[in-house]
């Protein structure tokens, strides 16, 4: 495994859209904030992307389509809801993702490789945030 890429995983802060002006902050290895535990319970959860693939740039519009096709799966799964986020890395890189509740791991590995993802944040519930390879 890439130990920079690793360490630049470990280094993002995992925003999420609480409402037109507040997001949450999630953290490798830290509990859930605790703004998203009323939203997310006792379920699984996840911080995941369609952008750049392996972790390599690709123009904007490609990147958005994915995202979109990303969005449209994780919403045609049932009992799931998503919110927007972004990742930001201590670099000034940054990427638009999505928080997921209520979609299962299985569900989730399909749809990070299906997308070429080397990795996405997960959790269940109150639980620490963990960094989930594909490889």
């Amino acid at each position: 495994m890439d130990e920079t890429l690793h360490e630049a995983f470990r280094d993002t802060a995992y925003l999420v859209n609480l409402d037109t002006v507040s997001w949450a902050t999630i953290r490798i290895d830290l509990p859930l904030p605790v703004e998203l535990l009323e939203r997310v319970g006792t379920l699984p959860w996840a911080f995941i992307t369609a952008w750049n693939p392996q972790a390599r740039r690709r123009a904007q519009v490609e990147n958005q389509a994915a995202q979109q096709e990303l969005l449209a799966a994780l919403q045609a799964l049932p009992e799931v809801t998503v919110r927007p986020a972004i990742g930001v890395g201590n670099t000034g890189w940054s990427e638009p993702s999505l928080f997921v509740v209520g979609a299962d791991a299985n569900a989730l590995d399909l749809l990070a490789r299906r997308h070429g993802q080397r990795a996405y944040v997960h959790g269940q519930g109150d639980g620490s945030a963990r960094l989930r390879w594909m490889e």
